[in-house]
């Protein structure tokens, strides 16, 4: 199989951020009352890991790993311990573009992500992403890779617990399981289903 598309399916799928790895749960659980504002967060972490998870390789392959810097005269010097700063750094700076971008010309899915969009600056699962990136020692394609999947699982993710959710306002559970109960019962069943992929 293709690299790229193993790592692409693995993360989509098997090490899905927030059903796997339980990263990015407050926005996972807080957005995903409707569908429609579940597919603009979900796309809004589409666009911001594809984006941030590349460029934070780039910036850890040409400025902050030992002899990065050789092009400036610093063979010796080594910049990693500076990383997770960086990378927070990056991701507020593209959090904050998206912002402006769908104030400007998506006034309708900005008010509703709301409070939510700037969140996505600390949101775990955009910084895990790159963390991942990191630990694994992936090249720039395989990044990119990661970055689609891993963000792609998220959306994933979020809409279908979303369209879940949508349908049990229909329901009518015991009275102690109504509301974070019942979804967080829904989300452990979602990722027992992901991650049985892992078999294949």
């Amino acid at each position: 199989m293709n690299p790229y598309l193993e790592i692409i399916i693995r993360s989509f799928f098997v090490e899905n951020l927030p059903l796997s790895f339980f990263l990015g749960m407050c926005t996972f659980l807080a957005i995903s009352k409707k569908v429609q504002s579940a597919i603009g967060l979900g796309a809004a972490v589409l666009v911001l890991m594809v984006i941030t998870v590349p460029v934070n390789h780039l910036i850890l392959e040409y400025l902050l790993a030992a002899g990065a810097l050789a092009w400036i005269g610093q063979p010796d010097l080594d910049l990693t311990f500076l990383g997770l700063l960086i990378y927070i750094g990056v991701i507020a700076a593209i959090v904050q573009i998206l912002e402006m971008f769908l104030d400007r010309f998506m006034p309708a899915l900005y008010a509703t992500l709301g409070i939510f969009l700037p969140l996505l600056t600390v949101n775990c699962a955009i910084l895990g992403g790159s963390l991942f990136m990191v630990e694994r020692e992936y090249t720039l394609g395989e990044s990119a890779a990661y970055g689609f999947g891993a963000g792609g699982g998220f959306f994933l993710a979020v809409v279908l617990l979303a369209g879940i959710r949508e349908k049990l306002e229909y329901a009518n559970p015991p009275a102690g399981l109504r509301g974070l109960g019942l979804t967080f019962i829904c989300a452990g069943l979602m990722a027992l289903a992901f991650m049985g992929l892992g078999g294949f």
